[in-house]
């Protein structure tokens, strides 16, 4: 069996810290072993029924139980989650929440395979959706969604997607995340640019004309950093852009098969050479980690940047000082109609196999996912996109006007989230092995290399599919 790997960081929101395909076969494992079936930062009163705020039947009174959720949050973030769970706490007095962050994904699935499950289980890898449901991991909701007279239908399309893999309903979304451009408007007026670019071929001239370099070349302000891999610079997070698409209609992979995916990594790779492959490597080694105060966007070391909603919060934390705006990020100049869509994805959080409280364990998940007052206080203070129709609606949410941009890229019919498949985010990390390569020009057959991909990835999710010991 193979190892699990470790996460990068659990805040991390890009496919680099999704488990590889090898994991599949640990969940596999999982679903085989294991057991059967702070203060708050909202007001005091006690939240409203999850399932009568969301148009189910009323809940029936919760045993005492004392129940565990595992959430990747940390810090400031986890103490937010802390305050949200605190008022499902005095809704059902004898229920008390034990709230365990900073978890990653090969983390909750070593506790599957050992028995020790928690309760419900969250999150930040949509991609692992296929993973989870196909190996019975986290339990299916659909009868619990069917017995409480819930429907899916109060989720964007997008989000619908990435609940549910292969018939089978096994997460609930926790917030979205929705990525849009970030642009510095003091370097934009120096600059002598008037509002954010609409186009690729706009973001390219942009780049060019508030990128700042030293006489040697060095880079000391990038106007745009192009190269993948860096922060939020992943394939899936682009795609919507130039409505790339991941599969044929059979499920097989389709990188070399859209032409439009060809168009974008060209797009790409013209930048990238604009600046000088070895130019960008350097100055991304000076660059500070994405999730600090020393984040290059934040310290003005680039004028733009993609992005999801999330980072609102960091800036407001980290630099307040910073005057900078939100927009949806240019689109493939052919398809002007994409103009106003993004990438969303976010967080998903189930009910893992082995739960020793279901019952109280569904009332939380559903309080979590649906209760439009705590997903609008969890949006206002984590700065992530509700993912309910009511709480989208709620006086509770409070947007500041550079979150608004999210709400409505959220909210756009070309917005779309990456195809849910049995390899988890095996596709993605092998397309971005291949992506690193073509920038640093060690790929000479693009052509050639993204046929040779689609096959290897076919292979992995073949595998990933097969059939799972009982």
């Amino acid at each position: 069996m193979a190892d699990v790997p470790k996460a990068i960081s659990p805040r991390r929101r890009h496919p680099s810290a999704a488990m590889p395909a090898l994991v599949a076969a640990a969940l596999v494992a999982a679903a085989c072993g294991g057991g059967g079936g702070g203060t708050s930062t909202s007001s005091s009163s006690a939240p409203a029924s999850s399932s009568a705020a969301s148009g189910g039947t009323a809940e029936k009174p919760l045993a005492p139980a004392t129940v565990t959720l595992w959430v990747g949050f940390t810090a400031r973030e986890l103490k937010v989650i802390k305050g949200v769970v605190a008022d499902f706490e005095r809704a059902h007095p004898g229920v008390k929440v034990k709230t365990i962050g900073g978890i990653s994904d090969d983390k909750i699935v070593a506790a599957i395979r050992g028995g020790n499950a928690p309760d419900v289980a969250q999150s930040f890898s949509t991609d692992n959706t296929g993973s989870f449901c196909s190996s019975g991991a986290w339990t299916d909701l659909g009868p619990r969604m069917k017995a409480d007279g819930l429907s899916t239908a109060q989720f964007a399309p997008a989000v619908r997607s990435y609940i549910q893999f292969a018939g089978k309903q096994c997460a609930m979304p926790m917030l979205a995340d929705v990525y849009g451009l970030y642009y510095n408007k003091k370097l934009f007026a120096k600059a002598g640019i008037a509002r954010p670019p609409r186009t690729l071929s706009e973001l390219a001239a942009d780049a060019k004309k508030l990128t700042q370099r030293s006489s040697n070349g060095t880079i000391r302000v990038a106007g745009f950093n192009p190269t993948w891999g860096f922060y939020e610079n992943a394939a899936a997070h682009y795609a919507p852009l130039v409505d790339a698409q991941w599969t044929k209609p059979d499920g097989s992979s389709n990188l070399s098969g859209d032409p439009n995916w060809t168009k974008l990594v060209q797009w790409q790779k013209s930048l990238v050479d604009w600046y000088g492959y070895d130019k960008l490597v350097r100055f991304n080694a000076g660059a500070g980690d994405e999730f600090s105060a020393s984040n290059a966007f934040e310290t003005g070391k680039m004028a733009m940047t993609i992005d999801g909603e999330f980072r609102t919060a960091f800036l407001a934390d980290e630099h307040p000082e910073l005057d900078y705006g939100t927009a949806p990020m240019p689109v493939d100049d052919s398809q002007p109609q994409l103009y106003g869509a993004g990438y969303v994805t976010g967080n998903i959080a189930g009910i893992p196999k082995g739960a020793k409280h279901p019952e109280q364990a569904w009332a939380l998940l559903k309080y979590l996912s649906l209760d439009p007052r705590a997903e609008s206080i969890l949006s206002n203070e984590l700065k992530n996109v509700p993912t309910t129709s009511s709480a989208l609606k709620s006086a509770t949410l409070k947007p500041t006007p550079e979150f608004k941009p999210f709400l409505r890229i959220f909210a756009h019919p070309k917005t779309a989230t990456s195809a849910i498949n049995a390899g988890g985010a095996a596709n993605q990390e092998l397309f971005e092995q291949v992506l690193a390569k073509y920038q640093a020009g060690k790929v000479p057959d693009l052509k050639a290399a993204l046929t040779k991909l689609d096959e290897q990835i076919d292979a992995q999710v073949e595998q990933a599919s097969g059939p799972q010991v009982p």
